[in-house]
């Protein structure tokens, strides 16, 4: 069995991007690691925090009880700000992840592969699946942590599969699922100008997440207090199964072709 740690940028990411392979992982005997780069803290204040309660402390809450759901052994925090969205004010803040120097945050993401002796450690794409600051900072910081970690684990870059996403579209249209006049298109530029996701010629893993999509759903609504959870959670369950059933990764250096199953067996 290995020890996997994913570097996720905000709690609620690890819902969302990779909650299903966390989960079978788990399931499998794998002992799973989520690190947060950033509190959250600019992400939607709840309107029911209590006296003396704050956004990250919420927050936090959210992501250990999403760790429970989907079998997470340990969680743990950078201890970085949340930058906001791609030219935001935040991403100039002191202590901001996108700020933060490369080296210092990759030091600290290494010194726990260190403590889990850890074999894989999990980040986002080259720009973060759609340019986001902070996952694209994720990214850096990974690549650099597995070269000063003791035992050099295996680099996976969790993503997007952008010609699934333009399959899935067409074939919602053409169900009536869609607006005919939508413009939306995976191949615009997003947040940081570049398509969303990875081209599928470049993918390596795919992960069927059907299995596990009610832990899946059930750690997305872990974490209520964020709006866009909100959107995820309505979704019929055909539709949830559509676009958050299948996770995605690419390993660098390894041949062309992608797999289906978890990347750590």
């Amino acid at each position: 069995m290995s020890t996997i740690v994913f570097l996720h940028a905000h709690p609620d990411d690890e819902a969302s991007g990779s909650g299903a392979t966390m989960r079978l992982a788990a399931d499998a005997g794998h002992r799973v690691v989520c690190v947060f780069a950033t509190n959250g803290d600019h992400g939607s204040a709840p309107t029911d925090l209590a006296e003396g309660e704050t956004v990250v402390g919420r927050r936090r809450r959210e992501a250990e009880a999403s760790a429970q759901v989907l079998g997470i052994a340990r969680v743990a925090w950078l201890g970085y700000a949340d930058s906001g969205m791609h030219g935001w004010e935040q991403n100039a803040h002191e202590t901001s992840f996108h700020g933060a120097d490369t080296e210092e945050a990759a030091a600290r993401l290494a010194a726990v592969l260190d403590e889990e002796g850890a074999e894989v450690v999990v980040g986002y794409d080259w720009h973060g699946g759609y340019g986001h600051p902070d996952h694209v900072k994720v990214h850096h910081v990974v690549h650099r942590a597995a070269t000063l970690a003791a035992a050099r684990p295996r680099v996976l870059e969790g993503t997007m599969n952008r010609d699934a996403l333009r399959r899935q579209f067409v074939a919602a249209r053409e169900a009536g699922m869609a607006p005919e006049d939508s413009d939306w298109d995976p191949d615009l530029p997003a947040d940081d100008g570049n398509p969303l996701g990875t081209p599928e010629a470049e993918l390596h893993w795919h992960v069927d997440g059907r299995p596990v999509l009610g832990a899946k759903r059930a750690a997305l609504a872990c974490h209520a207090s964020q709006e866009d959870v909100g959107w995820m959670l309505q979704l019929p369950e055909e539709q949830f199964a559509s676009v958050f059933g299948d996770e995605w990764f690419s390993e660098p250096g390894r041949a062309p072709g992608i797999t289906d199953g978890l990347p750590f067996d």
